[in-house]
């Protein structure tokens, strides 16, 4: 792919990518992570404490976002015409990021969930000069983390991250939320817990494998007059479900752009 890969900022989301493409057969030498203070990394891997002078083929950006306007000089250093800055900085647009690194072949926004740690990722990508090769490079990153999923209009990213990138945040509160209501109605709390996780679990894995769509499976699984119809009747009830959820994703698709705003006034 990209040879060398420059990884600035290891924390929980930058860690688990680099877990998934090691279990996708990677080779941990492509990796080199900078870190100020150091870090434990697999074995194999590079670890730098003072920035880098030679190009990479690649760098992935993991900071914070506000932090960008800090480190972008450090990394024009070793950002040329043939290196890919690919960045999971929420919020961060093309615009921002070419603006931070005129220089770099091309900027990618690339955007997993901490699924890519076993390769269940679904992994939003939008980038600005990428060539062919290049764009096939991107891709095999992302599908050895899950799935690659191009977009063509950058107004739609926000908007994809806090669907698939913020949602299995709220799948977990989901999980937590059926087990309190199992705890609450009579349920030991441990049991509750484990018997959501696992019936999510093998929901999510027939929906995965299945040519229904989510919403008749679920029309499958209720019969009419009987319990599970019951229930479904309780979320349908006034569109409740969806229009949580819609209020749920426009907050989180909102605060894409407040950070975006608040990048371009920083940098």
């Amino acid at each position: 792919m990209f040879g060398s890969i420059l990884i600035c900022g290891y924390g929980t989301m930058t860690g688990a990518m680099v877990e998934g493409w090691l279990r996708a057969g990677i080779p941990p030498a492509t990796f080199t992570v900078y870190h100020p203070r150091g870090k434990d990394v697999p074995e194999g891997m590079g670890m730098m404490t003072q920035w880098p002078s030679t190009p990479f083929g690649a760098v992935l950006l993991g900071v914070k976002p506000d932090a960008l306007g800090v480190v972008a000089p450090h990394v024009r250093k070793v950002a040329g015409r043939d290196t890919a800055v690919l960045s999971v900085l929420g919020g961060v647009d093309l615009a921002t990021l070419r603006a931070a690194f005129p220089a770099a072949g091309s900027v990618v926004r690339f955007m997993p969930n901490l699924a890519c740690a076993i390769n269940k990722s679904p992994n939003a990508l939008i980038a600005e000069g990428l060539d062919g090769a290049g764009r096939d490079n991107v891709t095999a990153l992302a599908a050895a983390l899950g799935t690659a999923e191009w977009l063509e209009d950058e107004a739609q990213f926000d908007l994809v991250t806090a669907l698939a990138g913020s949602g299995p945040g709220f799948a977990y509160r989901f999980i937590d939320a059926l087990a309190k209501a199992g705890h609450r109605l009579g349920l030991d709390a441990g049991q509750a817990e484990r018997l959501a996780t696992a019936m999510v679990e093998g929901a999510a894995a027939l929906a995965a494998g299945s040519d229904r769509s989510p919403g008749e499976l679920a029309r499958r699984v209720a019969s009419p007059g009987g319990m599970t119809q019951r229930g479904l009747d309780v979320l349908d009830e006034g569109d409740a479900l969806v229009r949580l959820l819609e209020k749920t994703l426009g907050a989180t698709r909102d605060r894409g752009a407040e950070l975006a705003e608040q990048a371009r006034e920083k940098g």
